[in-house]
């Protein structure tokens, strides 16, 4: 073989080697082998599209979980009885035709004695009688045998007073909130002359006002007497039930009225 041949193809082998050898212009590294950041920790990206940037993760917050009460907090209400049986513990105990102590009287109770209870207010603590002519007296005179809330609440309601066949009932004329003070309320009405005779005795007052009024957040039935067609009485903001009330007229035969106290005047 020509010398000039065998020098040109080994020049061509030497020259193609060399070319091999470089490195390239754009390295290209393989994911798998990138160092892992430090003090990071790495969030798997299962599931995660490409195109949806990474949250920053606040800290933690402490989280109140409620734990479910062992016992439930809903108020039971108190079964309702028939009668209780108490005894009276007063030597003399007055039992009257309404739940307060200016109501005309009825009968007397001896101390001792065993009767049946069978009716209540919603507002004051006297209790109705059973008998042939029912009639109110004030628990703190009796000892009862069990619990007078657990009694009905008949009046207003179940329980009527006994109605007069002689005279009218007297008209409402106003109820006003004194402007200095609002929780004081003033009730006028139409005046009524009691006829000689008619009075049950001589402390006996021919009007009694019936007022559900709010004092301290409590709703309060109180009675009130009078012998002028006027009253005052104190009637606070605060109750669930919106106050009302009425008057009578009393003489020894029974109760004109009632007469609504109509409109209630705003706080």
């Amino acid at each position: 073989m020509d010398m000039k041949k065998i020098l040109a193809t080994l020049f061509a082998l030497i020259l193609l080697q060399i070319a091999c050898s470089l490195p390239s212009n754009a390295p290209v590294v393989s994911s798998d082998n990138l160092p892992a950041p430090t003090g990071t920790t790495a969030a798997p990206l299962t599931g995660m599209s490409t195109d949806t940037p990474i949250p920053t993760l606040a800290p933690p917050t402490e989280t109140f979980t409620p734990v479910p009460p062992t016992e439930t907090s809903t108020a039971t209400s108190i079964p309702f009885v028939e009668s209780l049986d108490a005894t009276v513990t007063a030597d003399l105990l007055s039992c009257r035709y309404g739940p307060g102590a200016e109501y005309l009287y009825l009968y007397g109770l001896k101390k001792g004695a065993n009767i049946q209870l069978i009716g209540r207010t919603d507002g004051n603590n006297w209790l109705m009688v059973k008998g042939k002519n029912l009639c109110w007296l004030n628990a703190k005179f009796v000892d009862i045998k069990g619990d007078p809330q657990t009694l009905r609440v008949t009046y207003p309601g179940e329980y009527k007073l006994p109605v007069s066949p002689y005279y009218s009932s007297p008209a409402v004329l106003k109820a006003v909130r004194d402007p200095n003070n609002k929780s004081k309320v003033t009730v006028e009405w139409t005046d009524i002359t009691l006829r000689a005779g008619d009075e049950e005795d001589e402390s006996m007052f021919i009007y009694i006002i019936e007022v559900w009024r709010c004092e301290g957040g409590e709703t309060i039935f109180d009675p009130l007497a009078s012998n002028y067609p006027e009253v005052t009485f104190i009637d606070e903001a605060g109750c669930d039930i919106p106050s009302h009330g009425r008057v009578f007229f009393q003489e020894k035969h029974g109760f004109a009225g009632p007469a609504e106290i109509m409109p209630w005047p705003e706080q």
